[in-house]
């Protein structure tokens, strides 16, 4: 098993390669599907042994390329069991759009070009994975359930060499691992990142910050300091709203 790792427009992109065939550990952006293609025919592959994609929540640099790889290499896309879609009724509509939005501000921090990163707020996956549940086609891995960030966040554990994925479930910001932003359900956050740590893993592989070892992370601190009120752009942006319209906090 050897890691792949890619500099995606906003965030880092794992692709893994087993053998003949190719696992990607997130969506990344609709920015990085090019490349994406092109990197699996340097390694002398055929797109078609892409596999699997798992997207482990629904924001841009996560599920924004899922959809146009899926249609360009034929790979299966599996994501958490969770209830309906993430990106539901007006609010939905609004909240992707934010999302996007933050997406491309993220990349202009990054001194990136303004791209394209329109993607369906609605995921289409061909398997819905329960926590505990190996990954379809790569046995190795198993979805954990991490819920907090979103309510359908996965972490991906490669059971032999006790390497995680995490995602989004932490940052580093000027040196230190903090929660992300959002953080759209507190209780579920702090249990994860406690199902994390219980886990004992060798290294934690971080969507932003590349791959650092477990004991560089302070899990104790990080539930200590965890926020304990939902802490989301888009909660802020409609008490805003409803502010200025006089409809009350």
């Amino acid at each position: 098993m050897k890691i792949h790792v890619l500099e995606g427009y906003i965030q880092h992109i794992y692709l893994v390669e087993h053998e003949t065939d190719l696992l990607l550990l997130d969506g990344c952006c609709r920015a990085d599907v090019e490349l994406v293609c092109n990197y699996i025919l340097q390694l002398q592959k055929p797109l078609s042994a892409l596999k699997l994609i798992v997207v482990t929540h629904m924001h841009p640099d996560h599920a924004g390329g899922a959809h146009k790889l899926k249609k360009l290499t034929g790979a299966k896309i599996a994501t958490a069991n969770a209830p309906s879609q993430w990106y539901r009724g007006i609010d939905g509509v609004m909240m992707h759009l934010s999302d996007m939005a933050l997406a491309l501000w993220v990349a202009g921090r990054k001194r990136k070009a303004k791209r394209n990163l329109w993607y369906p707020r609605q995921l289409s996956p061909d398997f819905f994975l329960a926590d505990g549940d190996s990954l379809p086609y790569f046995n190795e891995w198993q979805a954990i359930h991490t819920p907090g960030h979103t309510d359908r966040d996965l972490s991906l554990y490669h059971l032999p060499s006790k390497r995680i994925y995490v995602a989004d479930l932490t940052v580093k910001v000027k040196g230190q691992f903090v929660a992300p932003f959002p953080v759209f359900y507190p209780r579920l956050y702090r249990q994860s990142l406690a199902k994390v740590k219980a886990l004992k893993p060798h290294s934690v592989i971080l969507a932003h910050q590349g791959e650092v070892l477990a004991e560089e992370i302070d899990f104790n601190a990080l539930i200590a300091h965890a926020p304990k009120q939902p802490m989301t752009h888009w909660r802020s942006v409609k008490k805003k709203t409803k502010k200025a319209l006089g409809l009350g906090s």
